[in-house]
């Protein structure tokens, strides 16, 4: 099973969300479904960002797909996954 890795951007929110949407959707469109989200770098998310993850993960559990989350090395981005409970529904590994 080939993953496709995809870094975040550091400020993940309006547009960098918006253009990272565009760019997963176009993945998806060539057949890739399996996604690896690298979340060093991020340091802010905002509700935007967040529904952009959700959209991507229900678009892959449609297709039988995989979604991870990893990397998450800022406490503020932690804690709003676990602030809106993300963090239950959305694989993220420590």
């Amino acid at each position: 099973m080939k993953e496709i890795n995809l870094v975040i951007p550091e400020n993940f929110a309006v547009d960098e969300a918006a253009e990272f949407r565009e760019k997963v959707n176009h993945l998806i469109i060539e057949g890739e479904k399996n996604f690896k989200l690298d979340f060093k770098n991020c340091t802010f998310i905002d509700s935007t960002g967040l529904g952009v993850l959700v959209s991507i993960y229900k678009k892959c559990k449609e297709l039988n797909g995989s979604f991870h989350i990893y990397g998450v090395n800022n406490p503020k981005v932690m804690k709003i996954f676990k602030l809106t409970r993300l963090d239950n529904v959305l694989q993220i590994e420590k």
